[in-house]
């Protein structure tokens, strides 16, 4: 159960830099999600902590220990991998003892007679076939033990994968996207399944995908990266609830936080429509006040009303889509009223915002409506580099 710790870490390709530099420092049997789109360099990182891939620079270490040079074997991880990498010819009870068939492996086993009778021996042995049992139990597959994982489902397939690393029991186990080729029922279930298994196993897990619900719901701290370059480090609430940058802000939560241009004077925010809202008082806001700032707002934190209920702290929208979902509805909308604006500039600008709003408010795509903002734990970003602004909490509530 090492505790991980990434020092000025760096990976390179020649002259492509794969992963700039960066250190954290993750604690003991945490859950740690690598999140990001495609190509952004979560699947070498997670190849670095298992020492598939070299480190170019910087040190990682366990526990203390720096691991640069040792081999895979002999850091004590499993690995499940996004392909299952399962033996068709075995059955789940072989592919679940295969690491225990490996750990009493021999040179001469090579040979296909000594080979087939030497897994038969093994098999056999109570303490293994005992392992393979309380595995087969915990993931739900004592019916399945001899069966080929051809007659498997995907989900099925991926408890072997799972088991197959559990019965090791390692002190780190990494998972390179292991949900991505299941549909999206048996992702829910296994998301589960996985989270359950972390608290009862206590032990680490480094877990990489591009889902960041997955990231959300499983993980106790997550990095964010993008591009090679390590975004944000923290809890998924920290993340969520102050993103490190408009990245992070777009990239994590669903919908994504709006982002919308404003002028910050003073304590009030001036939008280009003409409209003037005032902060809270007790709300933070950047120190550096009288100037463009993005303003971001979590689409839970918008609220909506008729077009004639206009107040003082509303502002004028209509709406472009409207997407019912049940128990609630998700409406992207654009600020100002149609009128105000021609078709053709409401298709060709991508300044949409979204709102959650509850299932049984039914709105219709075009309809003016106004919208309320909660100003009360907002994030501001600024304009050019995009990056989070300090705040400042006011006198007089300190």
């Amino acid at each position: 159960m090492p505790r991980i710790r990434f020092n000025g870490i760096t990976k390179t390709y020649g002259d492509h830099e794969v992963i700039k530099t960066f250190s954290a420092d993750v604690p003991d049997n945490e859950f740690l999600v690598l999140l990001g789109p495609s190509g952004c360099g979560k699947s070498t990182m997670l190849r670095m902590i298992a020492g598939l891939t070299d480190i170019t620079a910087g040190e990682l270490e366990f526990d203390g220990t720096v691991v640069n040079g040792t081999e895979p074997k002999e850091r004590d991880i499993a690995f499940v991998f996004q392909s299952y990498a399962l033996y068709p010819h075995l059955t789940v009870r072989a592919n679940i003892a295969f690491p225990l068939l490996m750990s009493r492996f021999k040179p001469y086993h090579h040979l296909p007679v000594v080979n087939t009778l030497m897994r038969r021996r093994v098999l056999r042995d109570p303490d293994v076939d005992a392992q393979v049992r309380r595995v087969a139990a915990m993931m739900e597959l004592t019916d399945y033990l001899d069966r080929r994982p051809r007659t498997l489902s995907g989900g099925q397939r991926q408890r072997v994968a799972v088991g197959r690393a559990l019965i090791r029991e390692p002190s780190m186990y990494l998972l390179d996207e292991p949900l991505s080729n299941l549909d999206a029922i048996l992702r829910s279930q296994m998301r589960a399944e996985i989270s359950d298994l972390h608290h009862r196993v206590g032990k680490s897990f480094v877990y990489v995908t591009h889902d960041q619900v997955e990231a959300m719901t499983m993980g106790t701290r997550i990095i964010v990266l993008n591009e090679g370059v390590i975004q944000q480090y923290g809890t998924p609430k920290e993340i969520y609830d102050s993103p490190a940058n408009t990245f992070v802000a777009r990239f994590i939560g669903s919908p994504p936080m709006n982002l919308i241009r404003c002028r910050l004077d003073g304590r009030s925010l001036r939008f280009p429509d003409g409209v003037t809202l005032k902060l809270p008082e007790g709300c933070a806001s950047p120190s550096a006040p009288d100037r463009d700032v993005l303003l971001g707002v979590r689409a839970e934190k918008i609220s909506v009303a008729p077009s004639d209920a206009v107040a003082s702290d509303t502002m004028p929208a209509h709406i472009i889509v409207s997407e019912y979902l049940g128990a609630e509805t998700v409406v992207a909308f654009k600020l100002g009223r149609r009128a105000d604006q021609t078709e053709q500039d409401t298709v060709a600008k991508h300044d949409l915002q979204q709102a959650r709003i509850p299932g049984e408010l039914h709105l219709t795509p075009g309809a003016d409506f106004t919208v309320r903002l909660d100003l009360t734990n907002v994030s501001f970003f600024d304009v050019d580099s995009g990056e989070r602004l300090p705040v400042a909490v006011p006198e007089a509530t300190r």
